[in-house]
This record gives structure tokens, C-alpha cells and sequence, in this order.
């Protein structure tokens, strides 16, 4: 077996990694694929940002359960936001030393031999695949699937989207040489190289999360071939270099070396400082939940469990719907004349519990660990004695309880989480990092960068190319805690309390939810 972590040291071995060329520079690019817009960051050495770029594009939901994104689309935003970085930069492309790219999890993009994009791809909110999942656990049998892949088979993974391929759209599927995934894709772009990096396995079942290679046997049982999946590569591993036509495309210089990347939330992870067993992700994005660093495959059929991209460590990760994308709807519905920290003063003033206010932040399903698609937001609690700073605190307090309740679920492995270290636009709000760390009884530090999943793609990329030594001192070099919260432990006696209403509304209203 060739197990994750052996990688590093045959790429060292074998000189993957090494500065092709001797290229010198003193720049890291990242790039990072979101759900709403790919941002694009030029670091130094020091992991200071020279010059950022987001550039939104579009959701498409052309059906019921269906969310899908033109992955031209993002190489199309990518162009122009490298463009823009080396315009506001004002530097050279050819000091860029390395590009590394992260993607959102999940895709399935059909590619022909040539590495043209034959269909928009399903993303991670995409559950169109219900029913094959269903077929496909009764047929395959869940246990046979979750000894390998380490997770359970549900429609927002990428395996069974190759299967709706397969049974729905056959054309497609018949051109298709390979399934990449986000980052992936616009590796391709920029190298012409086909490739699939071991973070992002995890959305293929027949990948085999003990020691990262991919399961023949389970495969053909679920009806695929391991051939639809391109090469794997340590995640900063250098990939290829950026061809003539990328670079024209661009503004990057021809030949600047592409490490494979990975997973947003896992270099999400490393960008936070989370690389060796206990340091624990909190994740304030868009989304939220966490990821505990661990050194083996630690499963959980109710979590997520994926390679991280550091070698030989592994991300028993709780992904939540709610995050900061909770409070975003709250203002633009209900407070579109107030600051987001306007909004979170209101709250301030409202005592731990919110006065029995619960809001479960369900606001398009839910996934970890509750997983059920139908689930939906509720605020409970309501009376004319309640005022907006209620509901507000709520939503805070919500979205600290999903990330609570993941955390419980983690415990039941045996996964140990000393500190959690928060990432994301929400980690900037005082309040509600107190309010998180609060909830969970644990001490919450806060880097100083916001921009953590560009800095872990462009750490990756560093350490491919030979600018850090190694993992440990990209981090000592590029990440200082700005703010350390502790929890308040009056306030987390109370949130006891509150945390158990939450699970027995979460519960009691299951039932009823599909209607």
C-alpha cells in the first residue's frame, strides 16, 4: 500500500516539487473556486496579500434539487481576476514562483480526451441524485461502501452524479474520458495536465480513504470504472507548468509551475494553522462547521471524512448550511439599514439563550450531521415581548449550536479538539466569536489573515516549489493569532440548556419537515 502521507517523500525523493528551471520568485498565487465567486490572491513569502481579486458568477437551478455551475465560467472569472491581481500588484509574472489552486467539493465535470467541458457539473448543494443514492445503498450495501470511501453515499458527493450521468444524460457520458473536480479543472486549463488531488477523493467512493488510492472491485460493483478518474496527486505536488496559451490568457508567465491543490475547506484548514492532530477549523464562511486534524482515517457515517492536504493527516469535518451566510439573509430581508456590525451590537444586549428565541439554521437543508435535504429554517420562541436583537442572537446562537452539534458527533470517534481556530468573514465579528466559543466550552484564536483558503492553496504551492522547507514552517512564517476568546463559563452553563431545546426541536420537527 502506498499510504497519503509516503508522498511527501517520494516527491522528495524523486524531485517532484523541486523549482523547475531553478525558477525564482518571490511570489505564491492563490486561487480559490467558491461557490459564489473565485477569488484570486498574490502573497509574499510572509503571507502578506500584494493584491486580491473576487469575480463573481453565476447559480444555475434549472430544476427541483438541481444547483449547477458552468465551470467556463470560472476559468472565464479566473482569467480576469489574475489579470486584475498583476494590474494592481504592479509586479512581474515571472516573480509568481507557484500557483495553487483550491475548489469547492463535489463536483462531477465531464471532460472529452482533450479536456473540453461537455456539461455544466451538479455542485455540492445539488440533490438530484436521491433516488440512485437510495438504490444504490440497498444494491451495494451502505456498510460495503462506508468500509472503503469512509463516508456515507448521499447526492451531494460526486459519485453519485456520475452515476446520474450515467443513467440520465448516456450521451454525456459516453464522450466522457474523465470526471474532474473544481480545482482540478482549471488545473487542466492552465497545464493541459488531467489530474485529481487526494483531498478531494473523498467525493468518490471507490477511493479508498485508508491509503488513498483508488478501489477497482468497489467501483465496478457500484457501476464505474476507476478509469474516469484521473491520476492522483499529492495536493503540493507540481502538476505541470502554465502553457503558451494559458499564459496569453492570463497574464501569467509561460512555465510557472501548478502544484494540484485541493479541497477549499482543507486548505482552508492549513491557511487557519491547522496542520498537526487536535488543532481544530471553525469555519465562518458562507458555511460553516469545522474540521479536526487527525492522523488516520477516522470515520464517522454522520461527518465528513477526507485526506487533508498536508501528507499523512486526514479532516473529520462537520459541514453545516448555516455560517455567515445566515446573518447576510437576516440583513437583506430584515435590516438592510444597519452594518453587519450594527446588527451584532443589537445582539450584544441580549442575554445567553436569547430569552428561549432558538433558531435552527436550516435555511437549505441540512447536512452533518443531520443530513436531510428537506430540513428547514425555524425561529422558535417568538412573542411580542421579543425584539429584532432577539432574533439576531438567535441566528448567532444557531449557527454556534450546528457547530456544537458536530462537535458532539466528532466526540463519539474519540477525536480530541483542544482549540478551535476560526477562519472566515465571520470570524471577524467579536460577538459572535464569543458567543461560539461560549457554546462549545472550548478557546477560540483568531488568525490574521482573511483570506485563510487562498493562503493554504498558495502555502501548497510554496512548499511544492521549494520556497518553505516544510508544512511547520510555512505556518510560523506566513500566520500570526491576532485575538485568543475563551469561554465565559456562567454563559455556558446556560447554553447547556439552549443546546438541548435545539436538539429537541431539531428531532421533533423532523417528522414533518419533507412537507
Amino acid at each position: 500500500m502506498i499510504f497519503c502521507g509516503v508522498w511527501f517523500e517520494l516527491g522528495e525523493q524523486q524531485g517532484i516539487g523541486s523549482r523547475e528551471g531553478d525558477r525564482v520568485g518571490k511570489y505564491l498565487l492563490g486561487i480559490d473556486i467558491g461557490t459564489s465567486a473565485c477569488k484570486v490572491a498574490l502573497f509574499e513569502e510572509n503571507g502578506a496579500v500584494t493584491a486580491q481579486s473576487n469575480q463573481p458568477y453565476q447559480l444555475y437551478y434549472p430544476n427541483p434539487g438541481w444547483v449547477e455551475q458552468d465551470p467556463d465560467e470560472w476559468w472565464r472569472a479566473i482569467c480576469e481576476g489574475i489579470k486584475a491581481v498583476l494590474a494592481e500588484s504592479g509586479i512581474e509574472a515571472v516573480q509568481i514562483a507557484g500557483i495553487g489552486i483550491d475548489g469547492q467539493s463535489w463536483s462531477a465535470i465531464p471532460v472529452d480526451k482533450e479536456g473540453n467541458c461537455l456539461s455544466r457539473t451538479p455542485i455540492w448543494m445539488d440533490t438530484r441524485a436521491r433516488e440512485i443514492c437510495d438504490r444504490v445503498k440497498a444494491e451495494v450495501g451502505i456498510e460495503r461502501i462506508f468500509e472503503v470511501a469512509g463516508n456515507d453515499f448521499l447526492p451531494s458527493y460526486t459519485t453519485p452524479k456520475m452515476l446520474w450521468f450515467k443513467e440520465h444524460k448516456p450521451d454525456i457520458f459516453a464522450k466522457t474520458d474523465k470526471f474532474l473536480q473544481s480545482n482540478s479543472y482549471i488545473v487542466r486549463k492552465l497545464t493541459g495536465v488531467m489530474s485529481m488531488d487526494y483531498s478531494q477523493g473523498y467525493g468518490v467512493h471507490f477511493f479508498n480513504m485508508r491509503d488513498c488510492s483508488l478501489d477497482e472491485t468497489l467501483a465496478q460493483e457500484l457501476g464505474l470504472s476507476v478509469d474516469l478518474i484521473p491520476k492522483l496527486y499529492a495536493c503540493h505536488e507540481v502538476v505541470g507548468t502554465v502553457t503558451a496559451e494559458a499564459a496569453a490568457l492570463t497574464g501569467l508567465a509561460e512555465g510557472t509551475p501548478v502544484v494540484a491543490g485541493g479541497l477549499d475547506a482543507a486548505c482552508g484548514t492549513l491557511g487557519a494553522g491547522v496542520y498537526q492532530p487536535g488543532q481544530t477549523q471553525e469555519q465562518g464562511g458562507q458555511a460553516g462547521g469545522m474540521s479536526i486534524c487527525v492522523d488516520h482515517a477516522l470515520a464517522h457515517p454522520k461527518l465528513i471524512l477526507s485526506p487533508h492536504v498536508v501528507p499523512g493527516m486526514w479532516l473529520l469535518q462537520g459541514g453545516t448550511v448555516g455560517g455567515g451566510g445566515t446573518l447576510r439573509w437576516f440583513k437583506q430581508e430584515f435590516g438592510q439599514d444597519l452594518s453587519f456590525d450594527e446588527l451584532t451590537a443589537l445582539a450584544e444586549n441580549i442575554p445567553a439563550g436569547s430569552d428561549g428565541v432558538t433558531f435552527l439554521p436550516y435555511m437549505a437543508g441540512e447536512r452533518s450531521p443531520i443530513w436531510n435535504p428537506d430540513a428547514k429554517g425555524v425561529y422558535y420562541g417568538l412573542g411580542f415581548d421579543k425584539t429584532k436583537g432577539h432574533m439576531i442572537r438567535a441566528t448567532l446562537e444557531g449557527v454556534a449550536y450546528s457547530l456544537e452539534h458536530n462537535l458532539r458527533v466528532a466526540a463519539e470517534t474519540g477525536a480530541k479538539v483542544d482549540e478551535l481556530i476560526a477562519m472566515g468573514g465571520a470570524s471577524n465579528s467579536v460577538v459572535w466569536t464569543q458567543i461560539k466559543a461560549d457554546v462549545t466550552g472550548k478557546t477560540i484564536k483568531v488568525p490574521t489573515s482573511d483570506t485563510a483558503t487562498t493562503l493554504g492553496a498558495a502555502i501548497l504551492a510554496g512548499v511544492g516549489v521549494g520556497v518553505y522547507e516544510s508544512f511547520a514552517q510555512a505556518i510560523a512564517q506566513t500566520i500570526v493569532i491576532t485575538r485568543e476568546q475563551k469561554p465565559n463559563w456562567e454563559a455556558h452553563e446556560q447554553y447547556k440548556k439552549s443546546m438541548e431545546l435545539y436538539l429537541q426541536l431539531s428531532d421533533a420537527l423532523t417528522p414533518v419537515f419533507h412537507r
